[in-house]
Order: structure tokens, then sequence, then C-alpha cells
């Protein structure tokens, strides 16, 4: 899945739409530091108040929201697992009748618990349903209407929720004019803030794929490994940030820690020309040649074997494949940070060019090149010659 089939699926996640068909909707009930279940409930979602349904969708949205590979993440099933989830989630998906996708769907709650206490009460949702996505846009002045021709593609959704303490409260009672003192004993369950969940199965292009789940972190850049592996049996990953780190390890042991701007720049411009170039297609990917290339193009003399060998030592294998993607800061943005004892400075990739570290009357300055007069609190600054 790409950011463009989970936007398509997270549009559809609304109150009253044709092209979006949840059927059933269950809830299970953890007590914290236990790993038992204390209650579960299945209905028909469309039995559900129109009020909960929209908290409800309001909280699948929240879990198919983010970043892929930092917070969304599509896993390959493994091959070989005991009680293997690819096999209880496709049969949860094919089953006919209530009673066993709920068997299903305990099995799951089973082993998300399985020694595994949660440090609060947990409620965990699942829902069934169909998700509809025209074949093709009909073309103008043709009768055929765009709900004509559609992919139906059925899928199981689960959103991890925590729960919440009831505030306490001081009310004033109007009629027999008192202040009174609230007290609520049951849970909230905070739907705003799921802590993990996944869809199954992927859906590319409104094509079902049953070998791939997406799995959905409570926090960017913090995914829950035993969640993926002994839950979800899911193959392991890299994240974007660990990506990006190894391609900057790599930088740094092959051409030392020191670099011009420029030709960073440069490195970035080339690598965000292939994701652009790619971004219809596959996500692009970069092995050792690849970052080898982009090097000798900034203008960097390097050798080979000793980006191979680079490779090697911070992924375990020399074969591996750097998402491109993962690599290139937000190129349209400032998402450069220049940090130095006396100012943070932000500045975008393609910017980078512009600035240089150079050495003025002994002292190490930051130089950057502007085209109109820089401002200080609405001021314009002096302009200077250089070395004055």
């Amino acid at each position: 899945m790409d950011k463009k089939d989970i936007a398509g699926i997270r549009r559809q996640l609304k109150v009253d739409n044709d092209l979006l068909k949840i059927t059933d909707i269950f809830n299970v009930y953890i007590m914290k530091e236990t790993t038992d279940i204390y209650h579960h409930q299945s209905q028909p979602f469309e039995m559900l108040d129109k009020d909960q349904q929209e908290l409800f969708m309001a909280n699948f949205k929240k879990v198919l929201t983010g970043q892929l590979d930092e917070k969304l993440f599509e896993l390959k099933f493994k091959r070989e697992a005991e009680d293997h989830s690819q096999l209880i989630l496709h049969k949860g998906l094919l089953s006919s009748g209530v009673e066993e996708w709920k068997e299903q769907m305990l099995q799951m709650t089973e082993k998300m618990i399985n020694d595994h206490p949660y440090e609060k009460d947990v409620v965990i949702t699942f829902i069934r349903a169909e998700y509809l996505m025209k074949t093709k846009r009909s073309s103008e002045g043709s009768d055929e209407s765009e709900r004509d021709s559609v992919y139906a593609n059925p899928f199981i959704l689960c959103s991890i929720n925590k729960t919440e303490e009831p505030k306490k409260e001081i009310q004033f009672d109007y009629i027999e004019k008192e202040f009174k003192y609230k007290i609520e004993v049951d849970p909230v369950i905070d739907l705003k803030n799921p802590m993990s969940g996944f869809l199954f199965p992927s859906i590319t292009e409104g094509a079902s794929d049953v070998n791939h789940v997406l799995y959905s972190s409570g926090k960017a850049n913090e995914p829950d490994y035993r969640f993926i592996e002994d839950v979800l049996n899911g193959e392991e990953f890299m994240t974007a940030q660990e990506d990006k780190a190894v391609f900057e390890e790599v930088i740094k042991d092959v051409v030392g820690n020191q670099l011009n701007p420029s030709t960073l720049s440069s490195v970035y411009g080339e690598i965000n020309r292939v994701v652009e170039e790619n971004e219809d297609d596959e996500p692009p990917k970069l092995d050792y040649k690849d970052v080898e290339r982009v090097l000798t193009q900034s203008g960097e003399q390097v050798d080979s074997e000793k980006i191979k060998t680079a490779f090697k030592r911070f992924t375990d294998d020399e074969g591996y494949e750097l998402k491109a993607s993962s690599i290139v800061p937000k190129y349209k943005s400032k998402s450069i940070k220049i940090n130095t004892k006396i100012a943070n400075i932000s500045i975008s990739p393609q910017d980078l060019e512009y600035v240089r570290q150079v050495n003025y009357k002994g002292k190490r300055c930051i130089m950057i090149e502007v085209e109109e007069d820089a401002e200080i609190d609405g001021f314009k600054m002096l302009p200077e010659a250089f070395g004055e």
C-alpha cells in the first residue's frame, strides 16, 4: 500500500457512506495487569447510535493516519508461525456467521494479551467491512454511474485503545440551588489516541493482498516489535528513521564527518529526483551501488568496496536496500536544521547550496547567500562589505 491507497480508505470512513459498508463491530474489554478477557460484545454497526458511529469512525481514521515507515508499516507475513495470524484473520474475513467471526477475533485477542498485561484497562475493537472502489472514471456524457463498476474489498480493522479514569467534578444544580459533587465510576475509552491497530488485508489500487497487513503504531518511529512479530507474525523491517540513520553512518564512514553543504544539497537533490520520478511506481530503493553513484555525481571520490563494507557493518547485509523516501528530508519545506550555540537555522534541502561555513577574523561563521535584504523584528539589516 502507498499513501494514496491509505488515504483512499481513510476518506471513506464516514457515516452513511455507500462506498464503505461496516457490517459488525466487536469490542473486547481487558482488565489492567491481567491477561484475561473481562467482557466482549458484538453487534451490527448500524445498530449503534449515530453519535457512537461518529466516535468510532474518528477512531478508525486515527489508526490509518500517519506517514508510511514512520507510523504506518506494511508488513509481510512470516512463512511459518505458531497459530499464524494470517490464517486466523483470513478465516475471520471469510466467515459467514457472526459466531465464527467472533471466535477468530477472540483468538487474535488472546495473542495480544498472552504474557503481556497492560498498565491500564484496554478495549480492543474489531470491525469487518467492505470498501468499494470504482474501477474507472466514467466519461463525460456517459449514463454509466461511477458506482456501477467497482472493486469490492472486504477487510478487518482493529483498534486498541486505553481507558481513562472519569474526571471528578463539582456541578451546580439549578433546581435545588446547590453545589453537588459528581461521582462517575465508569471508565472512559480514549478513542482519540489509539495505542495501535492494524488493517487486513492490504489493499493496493483496488486489489486485496492477503500476504500483507498494515500495522499502525501509537507513536511515530516507535513500533511495538513484540506486537509485530508475536501477534501479527510479521517479518522484521526498518523504520524510516532507522534507514536514515544507516545512510548517515554509511556516508560518515566513507567520506568522514565533514561534508560541504553544497555537496549534501546535491546528494539530497539526486535522491529526491529518483523519488519523484518513481512516485507512481514501486517506492525506489538504494543499494550500496546507488549510494556510490549519488556520491560520485555529487563530486565525491569514493571507494565502492568501502561503501559495500559499510553497508554490511551497519545492516549485517551488504545487499540491503534503503528506501529513498526515508533518506531525503521533506524537500519543499525547511526540514534541514543547522544547530549552533548562538542560533538554530531551518532551511530547505535545495537551499543548502547557499550556505557556507567560513573563517572571519579568526572565527568560524555561518554565511547564507540571500537575494533580498534580511529583516530583524521588522527592521532591514544594514548591508556590510565582507571583511570590514
